[in-house]
């Protein structure tokens, strides 16, 4: 959520901010609310003071034994008419907060300016892309000749976009997340949480998928406002939800291995064979939480943990700069990490890390305690992919693809999975 203040007095700042977005608002309903909010305000404070004043006035009178009937009755008109206009004040507040929400950040100033994915800024590469000197399958025939994936069977047990792995393939998945999970607590400090899979609207709301995104969240049945969560980033962060942090918890480092659902609205067609874009799948996510003036920073590490898992797995990759177009509705600024894809010829995003600075925090009311001016303030929030774990093992099993079509298992994995390589079924 935007700062009340900046709306108030700098709305060209998020006009031309909503405008390299591509974000189209109507920022005169904000106007029309806020004008509306002022003379409400006003009105209100000044009936509150006639009616002190009048208060005072009828203890008077009855200290000096007066009839004060007259005035209780004028006093008793006033409050009602205070609460009516309190009523009404306490609507467009609503109403300017129901408006916020949907106000999406503001970009940092050296995020590229851009339309789509096409404008984002190649930051740096590692690796080499790789060259066969054979032709090269994709991930869904390696996986039938290997036995390892069964599109099929995901159909049938639910729908299209959904898959079962078996086997070896299998055993690599859950290698991937430990190896992730391991290398994250172990290496890079940080501390492993194990959440809720299922959030209420208020989580959602925290981190910015309600109200605007509902359409891409399976929303559970019932009274309650549950949600499957759609990314490990918003039970972890909204661990934050409400609380006022000490400074000596700063900075915070969580990261959690967790389930994800998104109803991928508005993808149709795109992506839809294997495992690139499906409707459940696994990612290690990493959460960080630091005073404002550390999030820059905060931001370059997160993405060079994110980095260390790709080169440790031998997988040729890109960093991009998101531009302002193409950039998620709660960042500021946001570093995609885009693995080589053999089969597409090209990259592919496999994490996505972002700053969302005090967006999230002013929605969650997170803060910290500053004890050098005692007040508190709003943190700043960061996350990432720490690495997706099915896009991964999509990664994984097309960059180490062998020309009979079985696998290669990098040797970072190896401890993990006991295996150098995943042959073809007997059968083939």
């Amino acid at each position: 959520m935007l700062d009340s203040k900046l709306l108030r007095n700098s709305l060209d700042i998020v006009e031309d901010a909503c405008k390299k977005r591509g974000f189209e608002v109507d920022l005169n309903v904000w106007k029309k609310l806020e004008e509306t909010r002022k003379a409400l305000q006003s009105d209100t404070e000044k009936m509150q003071a006639s009616l002190n004043g009048m208060s005072k006035e009828i203890g008077k009178l009855k200290t000096a034994k007066k009839n004060t009937s007259a005035k209780e009755k004028e006093a008793t008109t006033l409050t009602q008419d205070i609460k009516k206009k309190s009523s009404k004040l306490d609507s467009i507040l609503e109403d300017l907060n129901s408006f916020s929400l949907g106000l999406p950040n503001i970009p940092d100033p050296d995020v590229p300016v851009g339309s789509s994915e096409e404008d984002n800024l190649e930051i740096r590469t590692w690796g080499s892309i790789p060259e066969f000197d054979f032709q090269p399958k994709d991930h869904i025939e390696i996986g039938k000749l290997i036995g390892g994936i069964d599109m099929e069977a995901g159909s049938r047990i639910t729908g299209s976009r959904f898959s079962v792995l078996k086997s070896d393939l299998a055993g690599l998945h859950r290698s991937l997340t430990q190896f992730m999970l391991d290398l994250h607590t172990k290496e890079h400090g940080y501390e492993e949480l194990y959440v809720p899979y299922i959030v209420n609207s208020d989580s959602l709301i925290g981190t910015g998928q309600l109200p605007k995104f509902e359409k891409d969240l399976f929303k559970i049945e019932g009274d309650e406002n549950y949600y499957l969560t759609s990314t490990a980033e918003i039970p972890v962060t909204n661990m934050l939800r409400d609380q006022i942090i000490d400074s000596k918890q700063l900075p915070i480092k969580w990261v959690s291995h967790t389930p994800c659902f998104r109803s991928e609205a508005g993808s149709y067609g795109k992506d839809t064979r294997g495992l690139m874009r499906v409707h459940q799948f696994e990612k290690v996510e990493l959460v960080q939480v630091v005073e404002g003036g550390n999030s820059e920073a905060a931001l370059e590490e997160l993405t060079s943990h994110a980095e260390v898992v790709m080169q440790a797995l031998e997988i040729p990759y890109r960093v991009v700069s998101l531009c302002t177009g193409d950039l998620g509705f709660s960042a500021a600024k946001t570093y995609d990490i885009e693995a080589w894809i053999p089969s597409q010829e090209n990259y592919r995003e496999i994490s996505s890390c972002s700053n969302f600075r005090d967006f999230q925090s002013r929605r969650m009311r997170a803060r910290w305690k500053n004890i050098d001016n005692n007040s508190n303030e709003l943190v700043h929030t960061l996350n990432g992919s720490g690495l997706a774990v099915g896009r991964t093992l999509l990664a994984i099993i097309e960059l180490n693809q062998l020309e009979d079509g079985s696998i290669k298992v990098p040797e970072a994995l190896r401890n993990y999975f006991s295996k150098d390589k995943i042959s073809l079924t007997e059968s083939e």
